[in-house]
């Protein structure tokens, strides 16, 4: 298949369906006990509410959104570190347009904006770097922030402003790692999770080897997937598979565009640029074990962490919020005190609701706004 509406053929869909809810049964899962996937990314998740995918499948299937959203997971503590650097004299703050919402313990980046900070939205750290070579007489800093995805277009920018001697930019870098994510959620005593639609974008870096541990280690399989509706589908007659033969594996369902081994190129940019670093604090999950990276002291120079005085304080969410239980998929977003009615997209209280990939914006967003919806 070479184009997208090949992926969504309403006759091939049909046809997974039925196979799906043939294998739902031959494994003896049923609505009291469902067999329980949890999609890790979540551009899995709105694929799965954007194309009614929830309501197709039988409900002896339960799905868990994870913590595969960047934004989602960035802690409050991090914002006021960004608004922090935003409103010094002489600093352009560049970020992509859905963390400019995430609120911090006191203002977002918008509203920091509002207020009389310069901070700009950009579409990549390359657009930043234009900003600083146009305004040398500022401080431009790039907010850095996802997953292995992201990563390599900013170490390659880091690397060209290297190159270009151009002194005035700087990352704040807030890039976090999938494998410590996953590990985890699979660490929580009270997680069930039976099998891992697994993250297309991130495999497209790290290809598919870094995931063995979960089927050697913890004994389930996962599927790495892309995320049309016919790929999710695909993915999960074949965790399906897997289990009904009593196999525990990783494979692909994203061959086309997964290799085995990731992008070489890319892996070296990480690695020429970050190192992991010991602990990062994750919105939910609180600190995590080389979950994140920071920059090597050969690129000291374009760290924003070093160049400004920031005040690195954990700060919880607010106590109505439950972000946290959503991200680990404990709770689904309409289990939460205040979807819906304080927590909208025009007014969130969490992240979750602000990201395009967030679970509760999923949820508001294709109608998932009552329990049984989903």
């Amino acid at each position: 298949m070479k184009f997208s509406d090949e992926f969504r053929n309403g006759e091939i869909a049909k046809g997974l369906v039925a196979r799906i809810a043939t294998l739902l049964d031959a494994c003896g899962a049923t609505v009291e006990k469902p067999l329980r996937f949890m999609e890790v990314c979540g551009g899995h998740t709105h694929a799965i509410f954007r194309h009614g995918l929830a309501d197709m499948l039988p409900r002896s299937l339960e799905f868990l959104h994870g913590p595969g959203c960047p934004v989602c997971v960035l802690p409050m503590g991090r914002v006021d570190d960004c608004v922090a650097i935003a409103e010094q004299k002489g600093v352009i703050f560049t970020t992509f347009g859905d963390a400019m919402r995430v609120p911090g313990s006191k203002k977002s980046l918008l509203q920091a904006k509002a207020d009389g900070a310069d901070v700009r939205m950009v579409y990549s750290p390359l657009d930043a770097l234009e900003i600083a070579r146009k305004n040398p007489d500022r401080q431009v800093v790039f907010f850095g922030l996802g997953f292995e995805t992201t990563m390599p277009a900013t170490a390659l920018t880091v690397l060209r402003a290297a190159k270009e001697g151009i002194a005035n930019f700087s990352l704040f870098c807030n890039h976090i790692t999938i494998i410590p994510t996953i590990r985890a959620v699979l660490d929580s005593p009270d997680m069930a999770v039976d099998g891992f639609i697994g993250p297309g974008h991130v495999s497209m870096v790290i290809g598919t080897k870094p995931y063995r541990f979960i089927a050697e280690h913890y004994r389930r399989p996962l599927v790495v997937t892309g995320f049309e509706p016919l790929d999710v589908l695909q993915a999960i007659w074949m965790l399906l598979r897997q289990i009904h033969e009593g196999r525990v594996e990783i494979e692909s369902q994203y061959a086309r565009i997964v290799p085995e081994d990731g992008n070489r190129a890319a892996l070296q940019a990480i690695a020429e640029v970050f190192e992991l670093r010991d602990f990062f604090e994750w919105r939910g999950l609180g600190s995590i074990e080389h979950s994140g990276v920071k920059m090597r002291e050969k690129y000291a120079a374009f760290d924003a962490e070093r160049k400004f005085a920031i005040g690195q304080v954990t700060i919880a969410d607010p106590s109505a919020c439950q972000c946290g239980e959503v991200l680990k998929g404990a709770i689904k977003p309409w289990d939460c005190k205040i979807f819906g009615t304080a927590c909208t997209p025009s007014t969130p209280v969490g992240a979750l609701m602000v990201s395009s990939e967030g679970a509760c914006a999923a949820y508001y967003q294709y109608g998932g706004l009552r329990k049984g919806a989903a």
